[in-house]
Parts: structure tokens; C-alpha cells; sequence
């Protein structure tokens, strides 16, 4: 892994463990006599998503050796099981990955990386930990309060009772339960990794914070265990 890399990561791991370990590990008490069992937390695994049922089903394809691998690009969009999220930091490919009947093979998300515009250095992909901290939700509806922006008052100020000099109110934050679901989100569909029965499908992450209206060009790249591809995607 590359060392900037492994740094970010454990920065943002040390920022959502309690997120997406801590709380779901199903919770044991103590036998004492009496007392109800403790009710279990949901735990969530990285399962991926359910491939879909050839590579052709995506919107591009490409072999490498026995093994075929289906792209779809997403853009900024996070495509979920329980619905779409945002990223602004980061671009998404959904990826499936399909071999000969009882094929196995060893799952890395380094072993893709993403080409934009003809760039000569491909962007690697990055871990779901680091895309949790700038998820969004585009349903979630905020506190009106951080959308009004506006200071109510007594006496003075303007006519609708606001007051021109007086700093914004504070932004009321997400719940941290509703950005630790949409982090267990990205978790669960996010490509498995390790030695994997396929087909096997899920979400990969380039960090790519700018629009992505001026794409001219995008390739998916796999270099892995099963060979090399390049795979050009429709932007």
C-alpha cells in the first residue's frame, strides 16, 4: 500500500472505528439471574453487491485471462442497496467480477485503478474508510435552521425581525447515527476483498474531487492476480 495512503487511512479509521466496529458487534451480558438477554447489535459485513447476471449487463466489459470484468461509472454518485448517496470527494465504479463456473481468485481493491482523461498517472482506488467522511445523503433533510441562515430578534434589526449584524447560528450537525448508516452502507456493497468464490460484485472509490461534466475518457485498469485490462468506460 502506498505510504500517503496508509496514512490517511488510519487517520480516518481512528475518526469512524466507533462507527462501523465498535457499535455493531454483537453485544454479550452478563449471566446474572433474572435478567433478560441483552438485545444484539446488527452486525454488517462487506458483502458487495449482488453481481448482476452476465458482464454484459454493464455498461462495459473487459477479459483479463479466464476472468471478465463489468464497469459501470457512477460519478459522484454512490449507488446503495437502500438507496443513492453523494460523494464530492470521490468517483465511483460499480464492478463486476465473473470467472468460469467454481472460479476463485484473490479480491484487492489495489488491484484497480481509474484513468481519467488520458492521465498519465491513474488514479488508485481508495478504501471505503476514507469515503465515509464525505458521504451525503440527497434525501436527508436538514434542520431549517441551517438553512435560513438568519438570526431572529426581539426588537431592531429588518422588517421580517432578523438582525443584519448578528453572527449566523451554528450549524446543528448530522446525528451520528444517520452518518454512521450511510458509512455501515458503503461498508456492506463496497467490492469484497480476499479469496472469493465469483461472480462477485461491489463499489470501487477514486478520489476525484472535481465535476465531472469535462470527462472526455475514462479506463477502469485491473492488474491482478487473474492478468491485466484495461477497460474503456463511456463517461
Amino acid at each position: 500500500m502506498r505510504w500517503p495512503t496508509a496514512v490517511a487511512v488510519c487517520a480516518a479509521a481512528a475518526l469512524i472505528s466507533f462507527w462501523i466496529a465498535g457499535p455493531l458487534h454483537a453485544q454479550v451480558a452478563e449471566t446474572t439471574p433474572g435478567a433478560a438477554p441483552a438485545k444484539e447489535t446488527l452486525v454488517v459485513e462487506g458483502k458487495g453487491l449482488p453481481p448482476r447476471v452476465a458482464p454484459s449487463d454493464y455498461s462495459a466489459h473487459g477479459q483479463a485471462g479466464a476472468i471478465t470484468i463489468g464497469a459501470d461509472f457512477t460519478g459522484h454518485t454512490v449507488g446503495t442497496q437502500d438507496g443513492l448517496l453523494t460523494t464530492a470527494d470521490f468517483v465511483v465504479i460499480e464492478a463486476g467480477v465473473f470467472g468460469p463456473p467454481g472460479a476463485r481468485l484473490m479480491l484487492s481493491t489495489d488491484d484497480f485503478s481509474l484513468r481519467i482523461n488520458g492521465s498519465k498517472k491513474p488514479l488508485a482506488s481508495e478504501p471505503y474508510e476514507l469515503v465515509a467522511k464525505s458521504l451525503k445523503d440527497p434525501d436527508y433533510e436538514e434542520p431549517s435552521s441551517n438553512k435560513s441562515g438568519k438570526t431572529v430578534v426581539n426588537s431592531g434589526g429588518k422588517a421580517d425581525g432578523t438582525d443584519p449584524n448578528a453572527p449566523p447560528p451554528a450549524l446543528i450537525p448530522i446525528p451520528f447515527e444517520v452518518k454512521r448508516g450511510w458509512a455501515l452502507r458503503v461498508k456492506r456493497d463496497s467490492l469484497p476483498i480476499g479469496d472469493r468464490t465469483l461472480p462477485q460484485a461491489g463499489l470501487l472509490f477514486f478520489q476525484y474531487g472535481s465535476g465531472t461534466k469535462g470527462l472526455r475518457s475514462i479506463e477502469l485498469i485491473y492488474s491482478g492476480p487473474a492478468g491485466k485490462a484495461t477497460i474503456p468506460i463511456h463517461p
